[in-house]
């Protein structure tokens, strides 16, 4: 009854104090998902946002080795976030209640759920299941959600829940991990998948995105950019990312790139490589004749199929590898 009492004056303290928080110890440049307020004094260390990706969503325990026995395969727009809580007043298990809580509040159907002080078994959130599921949907950016996907020896505990709703807008997933990773260090990462909100509509990077991928990986995909089916013909669904990656070279007139096409595996790969060359030089003939970009600026190549970001099993991992990127030279 105690544990309770402390716990609903927590749920209080959050609905009351949610939006007055401060964060100052949050990365730079993360934006919080409005689907999900934070436990108080939870830090963001860690964020990637896809605007679309396939994902798979674990909807049960494991029933073999390295084997998940039920799958949700979906892909859409993917927040990962990564919070820190530091300090020994605070346990994992009172942030699992309150995010357990607080998604049955906004009636998320639970699909799975499962707490543990041990790490042992193979029920949802055990540490084989954390293992599989990490497998499927692999952290891509680095950072310190690798405090909890490479674990803790100490088995202070973990909990996981895995929760879908059906909103106006399209179903939403959300896969959520606590781990008590030290006495002072409760890690929680939080996914959420929004399956219709990236299929209704075309995805067009922007110029903000553009920079930060390039500053932070040497090179963006160039959302927005599509091509008639098997062709090298540039749609014109693609004049709108057109212009923000011509407004973007134009305001950095001193950096040169490639201009790198790429295909699913579908096909031959001399086929594969041809279209990917000309793809690239499609875009690279479009902003210099249409946008006034320099052609020494820019210097087109394909590479087929040689580097997929997902597996090609799937329509969505081969939608996500037929694609066009930028690369600072």
């Amino acid at each position: 009854m105690l544990f309770l009492s402390r716990l609903m004056a927590i749920l209080i303290f959050a609905a009351i104090f949610a939006s007055t928080v401060s964060f100052a110890e949050d990365v730079e440049g993360v934006q919080e998902h409005a689907l999900i307020t934070r436990y108080p004094g939870q830090e963001i260390r860690w964020q990637h946002i896809e605007n679309y990706m396939p994902y798979k969503v674990p909807a049960g325990p494991v029933t073999g080795y390295r084997t998940i026995g039920e799958w949700i395969e979906t892909q859409g727009r993917v927040t990962r976030t990564f919070y820190r809580y530091q300090g020994e007043d605070r346990a994992y298990s009172e942030f699992y209640l309150n995010y357990l809580e607080a998604l049955k509040a906004q009636d998320f159907e639970i699909l799975g759920q499962g707490i543990s002080d041990t790490r042992g078994g193979n029920g949802v959130g055990s540490r084989q299941w954390n293992n599989i599921y990490y497998g499927e949907n692999p952290a891509t950016k680095p950072g310190e959600v690798g405090t909890i996907i490479s674990g803790t020896s100490s088995q202070s505990g973990a909990g996981t829940i895995v929760a879908r709703k059906e909103r106006a807008a399209g179903t939403v997933y959300v896969v959520l991990m606590v781990e008590q990773h030290s006495k002072d260090y409760v890690g929680t990462l939080i996914d959420i998948i929004e399956v219709e909100a990236a299929e209704t509509g075309l995805v067009v990077v922007d110029a903000e995105a553009i920079g930060s991928d390039i500053t932070e990986y040497g090179r963006v995909v160039l959302d927005g950019i599509v091509f008639d089916f098997d062709k090298a013909t540039l749609k014109p669904e693609s004049d709108a990312a057109l212009k923000v990656i011509a407004g973007y070279l134009k305001d950095n007139a001193d950096k040169q790139f490639y201009v790198v096409g790429h295909t699913d595996s579908v096909g031959t790969f001399a086929y594969n490589h041809k279209l990917s060359a000309d793809r690239a030089h499609a875009v690279v003939d479009a902003l210099r004749t249409g946008y006034g970009i320099a052609a020494k600026r820019l210097e087109s190549h394909g590479v087929g199929p040689l580097n997929p970001v997902f597996s090609n099993t799937s329509e969505g991992g081969r939608a996500k590898n037929r694609r066009v990127e930028l690369v600072e030279r």
